[in-house]
């Protein structure tokens, strides 16, 4: 390798800066309104106000035309108290380091309330991926995984399709990082990333596992408050992989979707927007909603105030806020995005009474279904589509009502049960333990 193509790679150690902003100083006060309540260890309360490495790849890949154009990506480890570090990576222009450090520790909650043996990690890369060819994204991609060399492993931190990443992301990752094994090592090293393809070693239903999961916790949350599906009318924030799946299975039980917005346009529907009838509109005008036969378009800042029932945010962090959130007319939020509900907005939205369904809770039937296609690899099985499903669905139930009777015993909101539940397992493992040396 010579000097030109060599990769610049930075690990430090250290804690989340005193003047983070956004979605690390959200993540933070979570953390710290439910340590508060159940009174955490306060040296463990240490241990987890930070992260445990914070990973900075600056590295080349050649473009179509010859060029070389040089990229940042992050991998950001929070904690690995309970197993390998587990998260997705996401190609956005929004990847930063602060980006990564809240989003790896939401992921450290997410693994921990669903009782998996895993710890919490994101990352990704700081581009518009609409900008590249597929040739082109290939060589990122492959590069990228490349320069994080033993930062990610099949044991030791595991990551998984995100914003603008999908399976094919993780077969080129799976790919690269099994090249750089023995030939006798490569079979062993599969489960390095979940996500895949089914013909790569991906499992069967795991596509549609994140939505699915925002649909039943909205279905058991509406059986529980007698709230029938039926006619009720959802939003959607942001149509991609999470949005379109919790709006097809609502769709399926009666619910009418009457808005979307998406980075293009914000487009609104009394009489109800089709699902599939939106898939495939999006399909044939370059991944926009805009412009949807009979639906009309609204200023995207009237979209969470729109008449409706309830609304299924699933693009990215920070969108509810102290700006918008007094306008929301919904009774439930059920949170698809991680960190869609900032403090200051749902301080609003619960002075109003809205029930939020958190994400910790509501969009981990990815990672529970990550966690089944790891077991899937690790143990050379091959598991059917009804077979993950039902499991989802057991996996998911009881941990929702888990949830939902640690709020009413504490008297406290869903998200700050989730959070007492998920530490509290952190906090065990730790005083069984103890901490070396």
């Amino acid at each position: 390798m010579t000097s030109l193509e060599k990769d610049t790679t930075v690990v430090v150690n250290r804690p989340a800066k005193s003047n983070a902003t956004g979605m690390v100083e959200n993540v933070l006060e979570q953390f710290n309104t439910a340590a508060d309540i159940i009174n955490l260890n306060p040296n463990i309360r240490r241990i987890l106000s930070v992260t445990n490495n914070e990973i900075i790849i600056h590295f080349p890949a050649k473009m179509d035309n010859g060029d070389v154009q040089i990229f940042t990506g992050y991998r950001v480890q929070h904690n690995n108290a309970l197993g390998p570090y587990k998260g997705g990576l996401r190609y956005h222009d929004t990847v930063d380091i602060d980006a990564a450090k809240a989003l790896a520790m939401w992921m450290t909650w997410k693994t921990s309330l669903a009782g998996l043996p895993y710890g919490g990690a994101k990352g990704g890369i700081q581009i518009n991926p609409k900008n590249y060819s597929q040739a082109e994204l290939e060589r990122i991609t492959r590069r990228f995984t490349y320069a994080l060399g033993e930062n990610i492993g099949p044991e030791h931190d595991i990551p998984a399709p995100d914003v603008n990443t999908g399976a094919q992301t993780m077969a080129w990752i799976a790919d690269t990082y099994m090249s750089t094994k023995s030939p006798s090592e490569r079979s062993t090293h599969q489960h390095v990333v979940t996500g895949k393809p089914v013909g790569s070693g991906g499992l069967e239903g795991r596509d549609r596992a994140t939505g699915y999961g925002v649909y039943l916790c909205i279905k058991l949350w509406a059986e529980k408050n007698n709230f029938p599906l039926k006619g009720k009318k959802y939003i959607v924030q942001g149509f991609g992989n999470v949005g379109y799946w919790a709006a097809y299975f609502m769709e399926q039980d009666g619910a009418l979707m009457v808005g979307v917005q998406d980075a293009f346009a914000s487009i609104y529907k009394e009489e109800g927007i089709g699902v599939k009838d939106l898939f495939n509109h999006i399909n044939a005008n370059e991944g926009s909603v805009q412009n949807f036969p009979g639906a009309s378009e609204i200023n995207k800042n009237e979209f969470f105030a729109l008449d409706c029932d309830l609304i299924i945010p699933a693009a990215l962090g920070n969108q509810i806020t102290e700006e918008n959130a007094g306008d929301v007319k919904a009774k439930l939020i059920a949170e698809g995005a991680n960190g869609p509900t900032n403090v200051e907005g749902e301080k609003i939205l619960l002075k109003k009474g809205v029930t939020i369904i958190p994400d910790i809770l509501c969009n981990s039937g990815g990672v529970i279904t990550s966690y089944f296609e790891w077991l899937q690899n690790r143990n050379g099985e091959l598991w059917q589509l009804d077979e993950v499903m039902e499991k989802l669905e057991k996996k998911l139930g009881a941990n929702f009502n888990d949830v939902d009777d640690a709020a009413k015993e504490r008297n406290v909101d869903m998200r700050t049960a989730a959070y007492i539940l998920a530490i509290e397992r952190i906090e065990k493992a730790y005083v069984q333990r103890g901490i070396f040396p």
